[in-house]
């Protein structure tokens, strides 16, 4: 028997790599029934960053994992109002977050309700800002006339 009856996590899931797919693999260890939230065009913009691969295409990509039972849109960073509207007993995130202001306040709030939050160790030696460091340095040589 699992120790959590649903768990929430959520990601952009642009370039999908192993680490993504670690963290899919492990939260669903853990839980009957794993719902994850990707996050939107809209919101990956207000971060001042832009995804590659559209929103509709990542959610198909992460609907098609048989890690996940849910794929559903995160459209905010809110994530007590994704609690009472999918009421998840865990939600799951990179440790990479672990004791910043943010993910505190959210343990706060999450403890009044009765949700643990389970930190998973970043993936070492891969991470979408690297993926796209190397397509920025390709993209500036493909667009280097020829001399």
């Amino acid at each position: 028997m699992k120790k959590y009856k649903v768990g929430y996590t959520t990601g952009v899931y642009d370039m999908f790599h192993i680490g993504h797919l670690n963290i899919l693999k492990r939260a669903k260890e853990q839980c009957e029934y794993l719902i994850v939230g990707v996050t939107t065009d809209k919101l990956v913009f207000y971060k001042n960053k832009k995804a590659i691969i559209p929103h509709d295409e990542r959610m198909a990509i992460v609907e098609s994992i048989k890690y996940v039972d849910q794929v559903v849109p995160q459209e905010n960073m809110d994530k007590m109002a994704a609690w009472e509207k999918y009421k998840y007993d865990v939600m799951f995130v990179g440790s990479d977050w672990k004791g910043t202001d943010k993910w505190n306040e959210f343990e706060r709030q999450f403890d009044k309700v009765g949700v643990d939050i389970v930190y998973f160790p970043y993936t070492q030696g891969t991470s979408s800002t690297k993926l796209r460091d190397v397509l920025d340095k390709i993209m500036k040589v493909d667009s280097v006339p020829a001399r």
